[in-house]
């Protein structure tokens, strides 16, 4: 048993070194030690103190060999503080992840700059690595390399970090072009309902793969006899539905035309990055796009993912609901115009810049500042739509901002079978939501904040929700295992502390 724990022990360090870049040597000079004793720490073949342990992880600066030890992270937030100066919106999650899946359609080298250090993330870095995928952060740790080996070992898939992560199901378009026959763990995530991958089935059955269900693991097989004859019409209007249709048709030899796609920011980077791959796509930031696949794709490629809608989101709704003036700086505009154009009906008093281009040389950015406001609750629902409507991970931010305005505001949270009933966790801080039904919660303003201690929602969105209005409250609230948090936002706490909040990561001893 001890010798087990040794192992979990080590490999976590092992990680959490490879994620920062650097070599056994490199921790062992920053821990002044030999690296032979750092390679007989990561093979579990040493005896470890938490004196160890605890300058290891503050060498790493890991999160991932913390949380191995000292268990679930948690916050500690001084309400009622108002934020003041500039921030920078980080790039997207969701592209991100989508592009890591997109690399192993790459023979060549892959370098995305400033990837997003968040646990999904990392997640996914540890299924590429177990298959035989060389990644490392290069210029101090802002950018990541990709190298991918000539065979994938796909039998070696690290199944528990697959199925941490819903991304893990965007390994089924890349993976169909490797190999006649493959495995994959279910797909994890947040605890968001019921979500079925059909709409995914439907699209790349005309690839040729097959999935049959058993134990936890989708059994693949590939027909390579089958192609799309005619025009794939998806059945979900859905990111990755689309992102998975765009993998599978990027090295289909001929031309595939994918209808009722989505033309959502993440969709639109993953078709930027195919593009740098020597793919033709026709049809960007519409719902029909045509792409002329090529069979190999063997290119050094440098990408830059732009930065993410919802993070701008959520930055916003933080200066909203402590009311604060607080510059938002590249927010990627054709992506929140809707949520702007509600909130401007609702009273908020915001300038913007002029617009610029983001590092991927397509993405529209501004600069943004909000300023306190006396909001008035919308007059009709708030409820998502498919891109260019109103984003359907930015409709829990209104359910704090609606709870600080004036009056009643219906938030229809249609797509998730539970996400709605999370915001009614803001009651516990003193709001008045009232859940009518599973997608639908009614929201009465102004709200006196008041401080708690609570667990974190098993839902990203919510969770961070729940923060904000910590943020907002009168006294210091606890926010309990924040796991979910870290999944889609890097540093969230200290970047807030750095324009004026005051939250404590801590943990239980």
């Amino acid at each position: 048993m001890a010798d087990d724990y040794l192992v979990r022990i080590g490999k976590l360090i092992r990680d959490a070194r490879q994620h920062r870049g650097w070599t056994q040597t490199q921790l062992a000079e920053a821990l002044g030690t030999s690296q032979s004793a750092v390679n007989r720490i990561e093979r579990g073949n040493q005896n470890i103190s938490l004196e160890m342990i605890a300058r290891i992880g503050e060498a790493l600066d890991s999160e991932i060999v913390s949380l191995g030890y000292a268990g679930p992270m948690h916050l500690r937030v001084v309400g009622r503080r108002r934020l003041s100066g500039t921030i920078d919106v980080k790039t997207s999650k969701n592209a991100c992840v989508a592009l890591l899946c997109g690399s192993l359609l790459n023979k060549g080298r892959t370098v995305l700059r400033r990837v997003a250090r968040i646990e999904e993330v990392f997640r996914l870095l540890e299924v590429l690595n177990s298959i035989g995928v060389r990644t490392r952060w290069i210029n101090e740790g802002v950018d990541l390399e990709i190298v991918p080996p000539a065979q994938l070992d796909l039998d070696a898939m690290d199944a528990d970090a697959a199925r941490r992560t819903r991304s893990i199901i965007m390994f089924l378009g890349p993976l169909l072009h490797r190999t006649d026959s493959f495995r994959l763990p279910y797909a994890g995530g947040c605890d968001l309902g019921t979500r079925t991958i059909e709409p995914h089935m439907i699209a790349l059955r005309r690839f040729g793969l097959d999935i049959t269900a058993t134990e936890g693991i989708y059994h693949a097989r590939v027909d390579r006899s089958t192609s799309p004859d005619r025009p794939i019409v998806l059945t979900e209007r859905g990111d990755t539905v689309t992102e998975n249709a765009l993998l599978a048709a990027a090295r289909h030899d001929g031309v595939t035309v994918i209808r009722n796609a989505s033309s959502n920011y993440m969709v639109q980077d993953l078709c930027f990055f195919l593009e740098a791959l020597g793919v033709t796509v026709e049809g960007i930031g519409t719902t029909t796009l045509t792409v002329h696949g090529i069979p190999t794709i063997d290119v050094d490629v440098d990408y830059s993912p732009s930065e993410d809608p919802v993070e701008a989101m959520s930055l916003l709704a933080a200066a909203v609901v402590t009311e604060s003036e607080l510059t938002i700086r590249r927010v990627p505009i054709e992506f929140l115009e809707i949520e702007l154009a509600v909130l401007e009906e609702m009273g908020l008093d915001h300038d913007r810049t002029s617009e610029y281009t983001a590092d991927n040389g397509r993405t529209r950015l501004v600069d943004l500042t909000v300023r306190p406001s006396k909001l008035e609750a919308p007059i009709d629902k708030i409820h998502p739509m498919p891109f260019p409507g109103l984003n359907i991970d930015n409709v829990p931010f209104f359910a704090a901002i609606a709870a600080v305005a004036q009056g009643k505001t219906l938030i229809h949270d249609w797509v998730y079978d539970n996400r709605a009933i999370y915001l009614t966790d803001l009651n516990r801080l003193g709001g008045r939501l009232q859940l009518l039904d599973p997608h639908r919660v009614l929201v009465e303003g102004p709200t006196r904040w008041r401080a708690a201690e609570m667990m974190c929602p098993p839902a990203l969105r919510p969770a961070v929700v729940v923060l904000l209005a910590m943020m907002a409250a009168e006294g210091t609230s606890v926010l309990r295992n924040v796991y979910v948090i870290n999944r889609g936002y890097e540093d969230l706490a200290e970047r807030l502390n750095s324009v004026g909040a005051q939250i404590e990561i801590f943990r239980d001893i």
